[in-house]
């Protein structure tokens, strides 16, 4: 199983999100991912065996527990890329500021902490809570998508995030489908 933890975003704000990439439409190099599987990954496992599911689950909901987090407004804006302007690999939208970054942190490094401790990898690079819209392949439209990124600050929308996923990502021809395994209520 090939696994994850996010937060997904509602159905209702897939449209903001195809809005958001349309802006890019003329950028080559662009990869777009599915609007209506957008969310913000918390922790990505990566394959792990299907035994250790149990664990997986008690680590989560514990860290849920230990994070002390209640259903808090998530708002989604602005653009911003990794791992920098110069050189783009992902194009993504950011957490407004008071708009749930904070609470998204705290829930990071506790799904961290718990999962590490079963052995998991951390990342190796600072966590920013951000919702992936696109991969840059190639660098044909890069100039396109510094311009935009340096010259607009969209509002794509808010809701209430009231749990967590864990979510099982399988690899097709068409792009990742993701499946939701359990969710962890806030």
């Amino acid at each position: 199983m090939r696994l994850f933890v996010s937060i997904d975003l509602p159905d209702r704000l897939a449209d903001a999100v195809a809005d958001a990439q349309g802006r890019f439409a003329d950028a080559e190099g662009l990869r777009f991912v599915d609007p209506e599987q957008a969310h913000l990954t918390l922790f990505f496992l990566g394959d792990t065996d299907p035994d250790r599911l149990d664990d997986v689950e008690s680590a989560l909901a514990r860290a849920v527990e230990n994070a002390e987090v209640d259903p808090f407004e998530f708002r989604v804006g602005g653009f911003g890329v990794f791992p920098a302007l110069d050189y783009i690999s992902v194009l993504w939208a950011g957490v407004r500021d008071g708009g749930g970054a904070a609470e998204t942190t705290r829930l990071h490094e506790a799904v961290e902490r718990e999962l590490t401790a079963l052995g998991f990898a951390a990342d190796d690079h600072e966590f920013t809570p951000h919702v992936t819209i696109a991969r840059m392949d190639d660098a044909r439209g890069k100039d396109l998508v510094q311009r935009i990124v340096r010259e607009t600050d969209p509002d794509l929308g808010s809701f209430e995030v009231g749990e967590i996923r864990l979510k099982e990502s399988t690899l097709t021809a068409d792009g990742p489908e993701y499946e939701t395994v359990t969710s962890f209520p806030l």
